[in-house]
Parts: C-alpha cells; structure tokens; sequence
C-alpha cells in the first residue's frame, strides 16, 4: 500500500538521483570499498523472501538440471 510517507520517500529519492547526490555517494561508496552495499546485500539473503525463495529452488529439479547441463543461469 501505497501511504503519503511512501510517496514522500519516493519524491525524496528521485529528487536525489536528479540532483546528482545518488550518483556521488554511489561512487564514493564504490571508492571506499562497497562496504555499506555489501553488508545490504548481505542482510538482504536473509530476508523471508529471499530464504522462501531459495528454498523453493532447491525443490525445482529443472533449475538442478540446466545448471548441470551448464545452461546460463538468470
């Protein structure tokens, strides 16, 4: 759902990539290592969706077989 403080978020971050801010803190983050990206990203595996999920494929026999088969993985 989307709530007035949602949109006032969006607004905030388009505001940010239009002004250019996003794209400097992305470099400078990039410059000093990544580590804010990286500990996101870690903490993003961890999410229900993403545990579901990788559960979910390690049911589907098909993904098991075109990795086999060594078809590119999406």
């Amino acid at each position: 759902v989307v709530t007035d403080a949602t949109r006032q978020e969006m607004r905030k971050i388009l505001a940010e990539v239009q002004s250019g801010e996003f794209a400097r803190q992305w470099i400078a983050e990039n410059k000093a290592g990544r580590g804010k990206f990286l500990a996101m990203r870690e903490a993003a595996k961890e999410q229900p969706l993403e545990t579901v999920g990788r559960e979910l494929r390690g049911m589907m026999t098909f993904l098991k077989k075109r990795k086999e088969e060594g078809v590119p993985q999406e």
